[in-house]
């Protein structure tokens, strides 16, 4: 068994890195990165080289943009045919696509320059190195989750992350498109810091990262009002559409809850689990404190920007770390 320069092991039991599965999708990944020099003027070249992903796993999130912008047609045609197309139009989708592709290409640029290299230099010294067979798959992707689940309830419950997060929950509609309104600040704010742990234990960083994307993606899919409630089994285990829309309410019951990505059983064992009321407790949706609108620079920056203005109007060193780690609302 040897290493390769960037960490990857080299064993016929990876799952998808070595044979026929990885040279395939590794041949896809040269053929997209060279269509794409392709196109670009000779003088931007050397950047986009730079930019432009290593390993397949890398453009896993970014390719799925127009496959999502598809299914939110589809679920618009479907819920206007129901006469339930009030959650729709046109302004407000081309806000949350427009949020997603910045954050998609800004994450693609700062994982490339910044994020994956410091990655890199941390996975050196792993305790151990965890390889990803089909055994280990399943398991390291609900450690995935576990990690998603704190990074997403510190997203709540911190200022600083709260601060890129609050695009995500500035929407006062639930439709697919909604999945996409993303803020390209959690760059910034460092969202990849809650992960590190994984990488420390042995698992190489673009595994890591492409867990995620699984995760990220998957959760398109519960943004909608198209699905009512599954099998009870079912919202015991997983983070369905009914429980990500409590999620998303601005309800007292709802506030910061339900904030599993694909399963919802780490909210039960942390007590942060709240079902759905439909009949009693419509949700109702948006950010408390903050308008629902389609300024997509004020929606990136707003709430950051007056972080800030806080942080350096405020005296003491104490204070102003409480304007940055503090719950939101409560400085």
């Amino acid at each position: 068994m040897a290493t390769t320069d960037d960490g990857f092991i080299s064993n016929n039991s990876n799952l998808m890195n070595l044979g026929q599965y990885g040279q395939t999708l590794e041949g896809y990944r040269d053929t997209l990165n060279q269509s794409i020099l392709a196109l670009a003027p000779e003088s931007w070249q050397p950047l986009l080289t730079s930019i432009l992903p290593t390993h397949w796993q890398e453009w896993l999130l970014p390719l799925m943009g127009a496959p999502f912008f598809l299914l939110f047609l589809a679920e618009w045609f479907y819920q206007s045919k129901r006469g339930s197309g009030d959650a729709f139009n046109w302004r407000r989708a081309a806000t949350n696509f427009s949020l997603g592709g910045s954050y998609l290409s800004f994450e693609l640029i700062i994982q490339a320059l910044i994020v994956l290299p410091i990655c890199l230099w941390l996975y050196q010294y792993r305790l151990f190195t965890i390889e990803v067979t089909w055994l280990t798959a399943i398991p390291i992707f609900i450690a995935v989750e576990f990690c998603y689940y704190w990074f997403h309830r510190s997203s709540h419950r911190i200022n600083w992350f709260w601060s890129a997060h609050v695009v995500h929950h500035s929407d006062d509609q639930m439709n697919l498109s909604t999945a996409m309104r993303q803020s390209l600040l959690y760059s910034v704010t460092g969202w990849w810091l809650f992960f590190v742990p994984l990488m420390l234990l042995g698992v190489h960083p673009v595994w890591v990262f492409f867990f995620y994307a699984l995760d990220l993606i998957y959760q398109f899919f519960i943004h909608t009002e198209t699905v009512g409630k599954f099998p009870k089994w079912v919202e015991y285990i997983f983070d369905t559409p009914s429980n990500h829309r409590a999620h998303h309410g601005t309800n007292g019951d709802y506030i910061d809850q339900n904030y599993g990505g694909v399963i919802i059983i780490f909210d039960r064992w942390f007590g942060t689990y709240v079902e759905e009321d439909q009949v009693n407790n419509p949700v109702i949706y948006g950010a408390v404190g903050e308008a629902s609108h389609d300024n997509i620079f004020s929606l990136i920056f707003s709430v950051f920007y007056r972080m800030w203005q806080r942080f350096f109007r405020t005296r003491g060193l104490k204070n102003k770390l409480k304007v940055l780690f503090n719950p939101p609302g409560t400085v």
